[in-house]
């Protein structure tokens, strides 16, 4: 499994210290308290000094709660979730492009003729960058014929793929809100955790404690692999035992998915008209920010998540819904397009301590039942699986039409079928677009390697049933709304 670095402890030690609190109904007088708690004495740990060490535990405790890390940049009422840790964000350096010993003070000077800007002189010690001069262009760096320049860029604004974050006055990484699509990509690359999400665990763990709660918890199929190998059954035991009224598996409305876009898709077939999935959040953001002339391409079935809310809702009017999965994106669209219908939001991460903060083990719960999902609602999961569901659909349905189909496996490859669509180059007719390399079982909150996380997931995902149109009305997902308001 992936080795655990000081940031995930750090992170899942702070979620569990909430939750503790949270469940024990003691976390508004704890919350200055967990700080001390985890950085004891007067010895650092992992940043200069411990002043500093309890200050970025503060500022996460806050972000677990559901509030900003600090006040500055954002307004109240942001819908934003990937957020900075001002304290934390340090070390990283400011020059983008930098000299090294490898620097042979040649005379051709390739890298000075190079630089438009004036920005690089000669020095007895060799070639010199001066910060304030360069553009970032990165001529220089190609020019040098010894490989003597480096590109250092920040690691959150090279993984970034929308280019929402900046450098501010104070050297601190700042994010656009208006270009970030949540994606946790930035997160998961700060190599001083310095970037994180807003939680909504606690919250949660407010709803469960209430007598006689309607609490469901709902979880991505993304999530079977990433708690040990365990089977789908004893995954809702488990989860269900945080105190849920019920535990619903996101796959069963993946399975409508399919179905509905599958028919939508071949309506749009007939016009000559190219559609996009909708069940990635970050992708749907990625169009609706970057790409706004193609909105109208976007399929207009709900995601997987909202299938499922609804059907619960369908059940129980009072249902307080609660999706689970390992991605931040998730966030996001619940609390800027699904207010009222999807509740809250728990990554993988956010369950995993709380589970173990109420020392809840899988392995005291027996498997016990049949599931309703097929493989291909499962499949979703990964990428390429909403694609092999809808041509499911178009199969059983009889619909013999012609579907050409790009899968798209991270956000690049997304950007350049956009760009393709965008400029009428496209040739296929329907483009599956998932934000995160391999799909959403490599989501940013992921707890295992992935590797490991395919092997248990391929497991039982191929264990479930195959036709789609048989579960879609067995669950009767028909009945309700299948698109988005």
């Amino acid at each position: 499994m992936e080795k655990i670095t000081d940031i995930n402890q750090i992170k899942m030690e702070v979620l569990k210290k909430t939750a503790e609190y949270a469940f024990n109904g003691t976390i508004m007088e704890k919350f200055d308290e967990i700080p001390f708690e985890m950085i004891k004495g007067i010895k650092p740990k992992f940043r200069c000094c411990v002043y500093r060490e309890r200050e970025i535990i503060r500022q996460r405790v806050r972000l677990s709660m559901g509030k900003l890390p600090s006040t500055s940049h954002h307004e109240q009422g942001s819908t934003q979730i990937v957020h900075v840790i001002s304290s934390a964000c340090e070390g990283c350096p400011i020059a983008r492009f930098t000299v090294t010993d490898n620097c042979q003070s040649c005379l051709a000077q390739k890298c000075m003729k190079a630089c438009r800007f004036g920005a690089i002189t000669k020095t007895p010690r060799g070639a010199y960058i001066d910060p304030h001069k360069c553009k970032k262009c990165g001529q220089c760096e190609k020019a040098c014929p010894y490989s003597a320049i480096v590109d250092t860029e920040r690691p959150c604004r090279r993984a970034c793929p929308v280019d929402a974050i900046t450098i501010d006055e104070n050297d601190l990484a700042f994010i656009d809100e208006n270009k970030c699509i949540n994606c946790g990509k930035c997160v998961v690359s700060c190599p001083f955790g310095a970037v994180s999400d807003m939680s909504m665990i606690t919250n949660v763990i407010y709803e469960l404690k209430k007598e006689d709660n309607h609490v469901y918890a709902m979880f991505a199929p993304s999530v079977q692999g990433q708690l040990g190998d365990t089977t789908t059954s004893v995954l809702k035991a488990g989860i269900k035992a945080l105190g849920f009224r019920d535990c619903i598996e996101v796959a069963y409305g993946a399975d409508a998915v399919a179905y509905t876009e599958a028919l939508e898709v071949a309506e749009n077939l007939k016009i000559g008209k190219k559609t996009t999935t909708s069940c990635c959040p970050a992708f749907v953001s990625l169009i609706r920010k970057h790409y706004p002339s193609l909105t109208d391409n976007i399929s207009t079935t709900v995601s997987p998540m909202v299938a499922t809310a609804r059907y619960i809702r369908k059940r129980d009017p009072k249902a307080i819904i609660v999706f689970i999965g390992p991605c931040i994106a998730k966030k996001y669209e619940a609390v800027s397009e699904y207010v009222g219908e999807i509740n809250m939001v728990l990554t993988v991460e956010e369950l995993k301590a709380m589970l173990e903060v109420k020392n809840i083990n899988f392995a005291d719960y027996a498997d016990s039942s049949s599931e309703l999902a097929t493989k291909y609602g499962k499949g979703f999961a990964k990428s390429g699986g909403v694609s092999a569901s809808v041509e499911e659909v178009l199969r059983e349905k009889g619909i013999e039409q012609e579907l050409k189909i790009l899968k798209c496996s991270g956000i690049e490859e997304c950007k350049k079928a956009l760009m393709l669509l965008k400029n009428g180059r496209l040739s296929e007719d329907f483009i599956e677009g998932m934000s995160c390399e391999g799909g959403c079982i490599n989501g940013p909150a992921k707890t295992t390697e992935l590797r490991y996380n395919q092997k248990i997931f391929d497991k039982y995902a191929n264990a479930e049933r195959e036709n789609i149109s048989d579960n879609v009305e067995e669950m009767k997902m028909s009945e309700f709304n299948m698109h988005r308001n």
